[in-house]
This record gives structure tokens, sequence and C-alpha cells, in this order.
């Protein structure tokens, strides 16, 4: 069964959570399908082109999430918090006649637990000032400051690194490379 595939401006990890407003219909209609056979879809980011309308490229490794929450907004639409599951790797897909694009995907090794180590804990007290802001509190993330793997993650969808780089430390698949990568991005920031 093709996944349906969700092209976003935005990285999203595994174990993270992401509010979206959905208006288009092959968006609406996607989620009823999702809910009514119980299962996720996977959010990609965009290479080129917009979010909103027609066609645009995207990068092959995403992640496969779950729609955890939805209420109707104040303005009319349709909003949902979807939450991160795993990493994928779509191996083909197709864009419907409806404009949604549906894709083969394959679910890509777990990411073994790391403790943060020692050299890294400022990156955490990073992210607990990060995860202070109201915008990440209302998402009621389970964050454990102690995981190298959500840390990191944390961090590629929070910081303001370019997308492209974002999608490098999504597609790792070592933590603490992530975690090195990381240090090294805010480093040049810095400078």
């Amino acid at each position: 069964m093709k996944t349906p595939l969700f092209p976003l401006s935005s990285v999203l990890c595994p174990n993270g959570r992401i509010p979206l407003q959905i208006f288009e219909p092959r968006y609406l209609d996607m989620l009823s399908e999702c809910m009514k056979a119980d299962r996720g879809f996977v959010v990609v980011l965009i290479k080129e082109g917009e979010e909103v309308g027609g066609e645009c490229e995207f990068y092959r490794i995403g992640t496969y999430v779950n729609l955890i929450d939805f209420q109707k907004l104040e303005s009319g639409l349709l909003g949902i918090t979807v939450e991160g599951k795993t990493k994928v790797l779509v191996t083909d897909y197709s864009q419907g006649l409806n404009g949604l694009y549906c894709g083969d995907v394959e679910h890509l090794m777990q990411e073994d637990y790391i403790e943060l180590p020692d050299e890294y804990l400022e990156l955490a007290t990073l992210l607990e000032q990060l995860a202070k802001h109201p915008v990440v509190t209302a998402l009621n993330m389970d964050i454990d400051y102690l995981d190298g793997r959500h840390v990191g993650w944390r961090l590629t969808e929070l910081l303001p690194f370019d997308k492209k780089e974002k999608q490098f430390l999504l597609a790792l698949t070592d933590p603490l490379e992530r975690l090195k990568q990381i240090d090294f991005l805010l480093s040049l920031m810095e400078s």
C-alpha cells in the first residue's frame, strides 16, 4: 500500500511534534483516509517549490508521523498536530490526479540510545531554553535531555539552520555525529 507524502518547508525528526493547518482538499482527503485506516503519513522536506498548490521537489529521507490531535481553528481551518515515529526512505513516488503525492517507503533502522556525553551538556542546556518558548511548550513533547538522540533531533528542528543543513542532520544515522555537527554549525553561527 502506498504511503501518503506531505511535503513541508520544515524538518520533523522522530519523537518531534509539529502543528499544521490543513485546508487543501488533497490533504483533507488524505487525513480522512489515514484516520479510517488508522495509519500515518510521511513528512518530507521540500527541496524546491511551495507547500501549497501544485508540484514540488522533495528530499527522499523523511519521517513517518501519526496524527495525535486535531481541532477546528478560529480561522475555520483544520488544525492538526503530528508526531514523528521513524525515519523513512521514499524509494518511489507519484503524484495523483488530486495532487497528493504517495510513495513506497522503507522504514530505516532505529537509532541506538546514547547517553548525552558530557562534552555536549551545553546543547542540552540550550535545548532546555528553547523548550521554554510558548510555541514549543504548547506541543507538549516529552524531551529526554539525557538522550543524545532526543537532544540532537529537537535541536535539528528548533535551531535556525538552513533547510539543507537540517536535512543533512536528519539523514545522519549516528546520534553522536549529529551532536558533533550541531555543535560545529553553532560555532559557525557564533563566529
